[in-house]
């Protein structure tokens, strides 16, 4: 008697919560590999956090001049092959990065960001296509929860291959994994939702779509959420490790902190319960409010490392569970006949968190030391927390009692 495959591999082997979740953890490993490693090759080029700063600002000002073209992109070609073109750019990137000099090193910024900022639309595109609404309160926490491993070991990996490896180790392993993730995409064969593609409202040019996005409250919320949610993690991911290495703490210090400090990714599941539960608003307002309270201590106890090093890492046990509910916000509010100019409009939360900071803290580092980073990212943490108090009490939570396929966490009928 032949035995079937379990159920879980043949999940694995087509367009769904666990394929996706598999997808977006071998994306974010490529990207781990070489989240720590970006900052200190960095501040080894240029010597100081300004420098640094500045290097990030550009990158990010290049993908948000890309991101909002990408609409028109799909429809030029298909989404499957601007999929593969953001995996192919992280793959590129590692290319720039082991010519050693500071022009190959900014080329290759430019090239990842890029690839990142596509890979990053398809997939929510895709997510909205095969996942229902009533389902994503369950289906977001699982893809965070795969791809905890990846952050919680590749930014502490990146730093020790470079350290004892070779300068050039974690940049081919991270070119490795994006390929891997590129393969396994076309393995499951996932093709746009003749549905939606038919549906899809064609819009003359980026900026009406920006201003359609921006006019609808709901999406205006989440887009801020979201963004303020990734300013902190920018914070967490390119100052740590340099505060790490001026404090004489050393780069796989640095390292060790941000592989902890995502390594609580791996209770998302626990996140994603007291999300179903309490709601959304609730879960929001406590983590920004741990986030603030023990960012802003970090400056307080500049002199004193490990103990900022704890405080650091509790504040990034506030933000991990912020994460399992943070594309929430956005995949309940967007409507069917929109969703591919709005999740364009969404993605650019990741390029104006990538840019806001360095350009902020290149300006306000020419005038104060590095602990201003950690009071300005624990003040604007705080805001967030202030500001979840407009959430609706109901996003997320779960009805008691309510049957399959009824109503949305927002009272609206579920797709």
């Amino acid at each position: 008697m032949q035995l079937g495959r379990p159920v879980f591999f043949k999940r694995l082997g087509a367009p769904g919560a666990e394929a996706f979740a598999v997808l977006f953890a071998l994306e974010s490993f490529a990207r781990a590999l070489l989240s720590t490693v970006l900052p200190i090759e960095a501040f080894r080029f240029l010597g100081d956090a300004e420098g640094v700063s500045s290097v990030f600002f550009g990158a990010s000002l290049c993908a948000l001049a890309t991101s909002l073209c990408i609409p028109w992109l799909v429809r030029q070609t298909a989404r499957r092959w601007v999929y593969s073109i953001g995996f192919l750019g992280l793959a590129l990137a590692p290319v720039f990065y082991v010519v050693p000099v500071f022009e190959g090193f900014m080329a290759g910024m430019v090239v990842r960001a890029v690839g990142t900022v596509a890979v990053t639309v398809c997939l929510s595109l895709y997510i909205l296509d095969f996942i229902a609404k009533k389902d994503l309160s369950r289906s977001e926490p699982m893809r965070l929860f795969y791809s905890a491993a990846a952050w919680c070991t590749g930014p502490f990996l990146g730093v020790w291959l470079g350290e004892h490896m070779g300068r050039e180790v974690p940049y081919i392993a991270s070119a490795g994994v994006a390929l891997v993730a590129l393969g396994y995409f076309w393995f499951l064969r996932i093709t746009e939702n003749p549905a939606v593609v038919q549906k899809a409202v064609p819009v003359p040019t980026p900026l009406a779509y920006v201003r359609r996005y921006f006019a609808q409250p709901r999406l205006r919320l989440a887009w801020v959420m979201t963004t303020g949610r990734n300013v902190w993690w920018v914070v967490f991911f390119i100052y740590v490790p340099i505060y790490a290495v001026k404090s004489g703490l050393g780069p796989e210090v640095g390292g060790a902190i941000v592989s902890v400090g995502t390594s609580f990714l791996f209770l998302t599941p626990l996140s994603g319960q007291l999300v179903r539960r309490e709601g959304i608003r609730r879960v929001f307002m406590a983590g920004f409010m741990l986030a603030a309270i023990t960012t802003v201590l970090v400056a307080a106890f500049w002199g004193h490392p490990w103990i900022s090093v704890a405080l650091i890492i509790c504040a990034a046990l506030g933000m991990s569970a912020i994460d399992a509910g943070g594309n929430m916000l956005f995949l309940f509010a967007v409507r069917r006949h929109e969703r591919a100019e709005m999740t364009t409009v969404y993605s650019t939360y990741r390029d104006v968190a990538d840019i806001v900071p360095p350009g902020v803290f290149s300006v306000l580092l020419r005038v104060f030391e590095l602990p201003v980073v950690f009071v300005v990212g624990g003040a604007v943490t705080f805001c967030l927390s202030l500001l979840a108090c407009r959430i609706h009490p109901r996003v997320g939570r779960e009805a008691r009692g309510r049957p399959g396929g009824g109503t949305s966490p927002l009272g609206e009928p579920a797709e």
